[in-house]
């Protein structure tokens, strides 16, 4: 095993610092509190082509790895912009993977290069009020009528649908009673979003205020069939090729997350004085700290492993799934932490710990909460009989 950080990988964190560094805590305060989606930090990464990272070289991008597209959130993350800042660009990132594997040519080469260069927004529209994590049980549907699906339903959960132009949107083409599997029947389409046949409504929500999670009814929205990614009907396994993919790099944005938490508690037990002494001095302080930082730096080296692998074709869905559940694990405790640090002053916006924790709890729900991992683990690691 070679842990040495390349050349590469520190030129990306230089680069990428670089960056956030005229994106201060006070900046993502302001979004947060104003609701107001970063424009300048989204437009700055798009300039200095890293948007386009994971997306291939003939469509405009960079063509690199998972690893690399990590390690760009985990600094955007670990600067302050915690999920603000990620969540911006994550998207842009690497949601359109099965644009890139299962898309037509025409499809590419309309869309990736807009994508890469920062110009198109895509949202994800997946989760339904009465579906949550059991996607098989979706009920938006898409009929065919001509040349062009019309799609009727409602999701939720939708991120950037305000700003976005266009939804990677998974609908049903034949009900649950007509497949074999449950999991037969979805396709994904990628619509048009801002148009009069949708409905968008954003969610009143905690945290991550600068990037909106809304609630979207599509009443006959009108997809031409030359916007279906791949096949009818197989729109679910083109999401799951992603999945793995997915985990890796929320774990490395939760990562970033308890780093810049760590960061700010750290220094404020350093400079606060009680007691006629630092409060760092005291183990009370000092040792749950040293926790946190040994539990993020385990979960970075499952992180690591997990890119590792999906980067040179081999099987990490066990190594995704565990990052993910480490890395927000390790992200809530080290923010939790900071706010305990900072005493009363950590339940104040000022020193921007509370905002942390606040992102970093949405890291054990989303995309996928901690106890459908412990189900995939349970089942697929250790061979224990399916829970649901």
């Amino acid at each position: 095993m070679d842990f040495e950080t390349t050349d590469e990988h520190q030129l990306i964190r230089d680069a990428i610092g670089k960056i956030c560094a005229d994106f201060p805590d006070e900046y993502w305060s302001k979004c947060d509190n104003g609701h107001l989606f970063p424009w300048d930090f989204y437009n700055a990464l798009a300039e200095a082509g890293w948007i386009g990272i994971a997306i291939p070289e003939q469509y405009g991008g960079s063509g690199r790895g998972i690893t690399e597209a990590s390690i760009v959130l985990e600094e955007v993350a670990a600067s302050g912009a915690a999920m603000n800042g990620a969540s911006s660009v994550h998207l842009s990132i690497f949601g359109m993977h099965p644009v890139v594997k299962y898309g037509s040519e025409d499809m590419k080469q309309k869309y990736l290069p807009r994508v890469a260069a920062g110009d198109l927004h895509v949202a994800f529209g997946v989760t339904e009020p009465d579906a949550g994590t059991d996607t098989s049980s979706i009920t938006t549907t898409a009929r065919l009528d001509g040349d062009q699906y019309l799609v009727k339903g409602r999701k939720v959960w939708t991120t950037k649908a305000l700003d976005s132009e266009r939804v990677l949107l998974l609908v049903r083409t034949e009900s649950r009673e007509a497949v074999a599997k449950r999991t037969e029947g979805m396709t994904l389409l990628l619509a048009e979003l801002q148009r009069p046949e949708v409905t968008i409504s954003p969610i009143d929500k905690v945290g991550r205020n600068a990037v909106a999670s809304c609630e979207v009814v599509y009443d006959d929205l009108p997809v031409h069939q030359t916007d279906r990614v791949g096949e009818e009907g197989k729109g679910f396994r083109y999401l799951l090729d992603g999945l793995n993919a997915e985990r890796i790099l929320v774990a490395a944005e939760a990562l970033g997350i308890g780093r810049a938490a760590m960061r700010r508690a750290v220094g404020y037990a350093n400079e606060r004085e009680v007691f006629g002494r630092p409060i760092g001095q005291n183990q009370g302080v000092s040792f749950p700290l040293g926790e946190a930082q040994m539990r993020l730096d385990a979960a970075e080296l499952m992180i690591r492993k997990a890119s590792w692998l999906l980067d040179h074709g081999e099987p990490c869905g066990a190594e995704a799934n565990m990052a993910k559940w480490l890395a927000a694990d390790a992200a809530f405790q080290a923010a939790d932490q900071a706010v305990q640090t900072h005493g009363g002053f950590g339940y104040a916006r000022e020193f921007h710990v509370e905002r942390y924790w606040r992102e970093a709890r949405l890291m054990r729900i989303a995309p996928i909460s901690q106890e459908m991992i412990l189900n995939y683990v349970t089942e697929h690691v250790l061979e224990l009989p399916r829970s649901y």
